[in-house]
């Protein structure tokens, strides 16, 4: 027996909620990227990048589950296996976090990207199906091929693009522009990937679907990582560097090399134009009276000439 899917059973709620979390994890995990960028102590690095691989995990996973909230079949009850449920979040957090890894120590080429991408690419991929084999029914979800082909690439594409404007250009509107890009990279994979099934139910009987809502079996396990994500935006629009006082952190490379050049250097009085310059800065010398003057009507004659 075919089962009805709805996939929006909240209408357009769950899918801009959805959407706005990815967009969250990816803003939030892309700024650490950044930051690893410019700050020339390296031994802040593995943590920012941390930081941003678990920010991109928790974000695209908060996305599908609460995507997941709209998801229904009406001729059966849905449940979620806890521990597959758990282990999506882990794949998500390692798999991106490679990738994350791979920009922060690789740099910006396009080799490295292009590694990067397909890594954090496919980890978007692989949680989501990770997460739809932790739903529970009287049924079985089938896959078209073709639509799950297509997510794979839309989120590779994505998640490439969103990879290459972090590192590649700078500014707030090209942070904000990237951190979209991610969220369309997981949420366009995910309705995509959403689009491709089909449920067959092993009752044939039929029957309405009961017992407890998508809504009340996800919603606990959404806390935990929505609340990671506040405590991760706190910490990143307040540096602990910046906070401290060292605003130099926050500069390019090049620009922190010449400030250092310039307080090293020691500051030289202006040059005077004047034909009779440094005769005062003998005055209060012992026996420099008569020299002085001597020197100032040698000096006079010869300028008058």
């Amino acid at each position: 027996m075919q089962g009805t899917v709805d996939g929006f059973s909240y209408g357009v709620v769950t899918p801009v909620a959805a959407y706005l979390m990815a967009c969250l994890g990816g803003a939030l995990g892309l700024r650490c990227i950044v930051r690893t960028l410019f700050n020339n102590k390296q031994a802040w690095k593995p943590g920012w990048l941390a930081l941003g691989a678990v920010s991109i995990g928790c974000g695209i996973w908060t996305m599908h589950f609460i995507a997941m909230i709209g998801f229904q079949v009406e001729e059966t009850r849905l449940s979620y296996d806890v521990g597959l449920t758990v282990l999506s979040l882990v794949v998500a957090i390692v798999v991106v976090g490679i990738g994350v890894f791979i920009v922060g120590y690789g740099g910006a080429s396009g080799g490295t990207l292009s590694i990067a991408g397909i890594v954090t690419g496919l980890g978007v991929a692989a949680m989501h199906y990770l997460g739809m084999a932790a739903i529970q029914m009287d049924g079985s979800i089938r896959y078209a091929p073709g639509p799950v082909a297509l997510s794979i690439v839309i989120a590779v594409v994505a998640a490439t693009a969103a990879l290459w404007a972090a590192v590649s250009i700078r500014g707030f509107m090209t942070s904000l522009g990237a951190s979209l890009v991610m969220g369309v990279a997981v949420s366009g994979m995910h309705y995509t990937g959403m689009a491709a099934i089909s449920v067959h139910l092993h009752d044939t009987t039929g029957g309405a679907r009961t017992g407890d809502s998508p809504m009340s079996l996800l919603l606990p396990m959404l806390m935990g990582p929505v609340i990671f994500l506040v405590l991760a935006g706190a910490i990143v629009m307040f540096d602990p560097l910046l906070v401290t006082g060292d605003g130099d952190e926050g500069r390019p490379a090049a620009q922190r090399r010449r400030a250092t050049a310039g307080s090293d250097a020691e500051p030289s009085a202006p040059r005077s134009s004047s034909p009779f310059e440094g005769f005062e800065s003998s005055e209060g010398q012992p026996g420099s009276a008569g020299r002085r003057q001597g020197q100032y009507e040698a000096s006079k004659s010869a300028y008058e000439w």
